[in-house]
């Protein structure tokens, strides 16, 4: 068969490459106002800037003539679909996003979504971490997402408490030692 008259991948079925982890049944897509701003801001230079610039390149190599050996339109039509598989992800996670402002709880001893905690195991490690929503985590700066075990284990506890984390290697202990909330915007 001709290549010709095969159909071309529109890219839907890879949707969930290198995505983020699915949302929890019934569950919320929280997210800090600055997290919903940074996506918002990757959106918008996707739409006005990088996505146009593409289209640009694909239509001029595509005057050229010959498209299959065309280096130039294959890979923008490739960096086309990347883009526009991004655009589907972020226009939809900006829909169901629930803007959530950690700096209402400043001055709280009580771990809510945004909490900066400080804690201990019971093998002595101290760890900080951030509990963010799970398309704005970077596990490089300490910040988990709100639905891994750790944050869960965590979310409602107070200065002093001792909470379960079950793990493969069995359920340890973490105390919670500090709570840090951002300041509020004046």
């Amino acid at each position: 068969m001709s290549k010709a008259f095969t159909k071309e991948s529109d890219g839907d079925d890879d949707d969930e490459v290198g995505a983020l982890p699915p949302l929890p049944a019934g569950g919320k897509n929280y997210i800090t106002p600055a997290g919903y701003q940074r996506l918002k801001d990757e959106l918008l230079e996707l739409i006005d800037n990088e996505r146009p610039k593409i289209v640009e390149i694909v239509h001029w190599a595509a005057s050229n003539g010959d498209r299959s050996e065309n280096g130039d339109y294959l890979y923008g039509k490739k960096r086309l679909r990347e883009i526009d598989r991004r655009i589907r992800f972020l226009t939809k996670r900006l829909e169901i996003a629930e803007v959530v402002d950690p700096a209402v709880h400043a001055g709280s001893d009580q771990v809510f979504f945004g909490a900066t905690v400080t804690y201990v195991d019971d093998e002595g490690v101290e760890r900080s971490i951030t509990i963010m929503g799970i398309d704005e985590a970077e596990s490089a700066l300490n910040q988990v997402s709100w639905i891994a075990p750790v944050s869960r284990a965590l979310l409602k506890a107070r200065i002093g408490d001792e909470v379960a984390l079950p793990t493969p290697a069995g359920v340890r202990m973490l105390e919670v030692l500090d709570v840090k909330y951002p300041e509020r915007a004046q």
